[in-house]
């Protein structure tokens, strides 16, 4: 009989008190447990190793999370990602899910909470291995939302990542008129700014990179008086 190769699980993470109880108790769970202390080192661990899950910390040194968790996607990673912060807020939450993590776990946590997840994240695997992430295309523009990746005739958009939240907000809800305070409370999670200045200049961006002609955009149109409408 074959034997049963171990998960391995890969934990990016600066607090050593954690990575050694987590460790630990991940190895007594029948896990094969490895660790990065900073973003640049879980970064490359995560794109050069094959892992059945990611444990990635919000705070870390040499980069944040965030930062972390979408440039693993955009290198083609589909390992579940499972964040870890102590951060509760909400709109974190939503920026690292919609940035390409798969499950947010707030510390201080329960071990039985976490492996619960790590469960829950390896069993989806298995039932949707090889099925591909969802992908829009208007014109020659591509936008993958599992990789937080933007392609124009196959070649990659260098855009940020609230450049891309905005892309992949109009992608959904194409269409519709969309006023500058609603983009600030659902791009950048607040309801009033000094200027609304901030959301022109971010579709003025996004337009230098993914229309043919931004002076007279086919895609992100502005619509006088109220706000901004996909048309891709």
């Amino acid at each position: 009989m074959t034997a049963v190769p171990p998960r391995r699980v890969l934990l990016i993470e600066d607090e050593p008190g954690l990575v050694l109880t987590l460790g630990d108790r991940l190895r007594a769970e029948g896990f094969d447990a490895a660790f990065a202390s900073d973003g640049p080192g879980g970064l490359e661990r995560a794109t050069r190793e094959r892992w059945d899950v990611i444990l990635l910390d919000v705070m870390l040194p040499g980069g944040n999370g965030f930062d972390v968790c979408r440039d693993i996607r955009q290198r083609g990673v589909s390992t579940p990602i499972i964040m870890l912060t102590a951060r509760g807020q909400v709109l974190d939450r939503v920026l690292g899910l919609k940035l390409g993590a798969d499950d947010y776990l707030i510390k201080p946590f329960e071990m039985i909470e976490l492996l619960a997840r790590i469960d829950v994240q390896m069993r989806r695997l298995s039932t949707s291995s090889g099925r591909p992430g969802v992908e829009h295309r208007f014109g020659d523009i591509a936008v993958d939302v599992r990789r937080a990746e933007v392609t124009r005739q196959g070649v990659p958009v260098d855009v940020s990542a609230r450049e891309f939240l905005l892309l992949k907000y109009f992608i959904e809800h194409r269409g519709a008129t969309i006023t500058r305070d609603e983009l600030l409370n659902e791009v950048w999670g607040y309801q009033s700014m000094p200027s609304t200045r901030t959301v022109d200049v971010h579709v003025a961006w996004l337009r230098q990179k993914i229309e043919s002609n931004p002076k007279r955009p086919q895609f992100l149109l502005t619509v006088h008086g109220l706000g901004y409408k996909f048309a891709g």
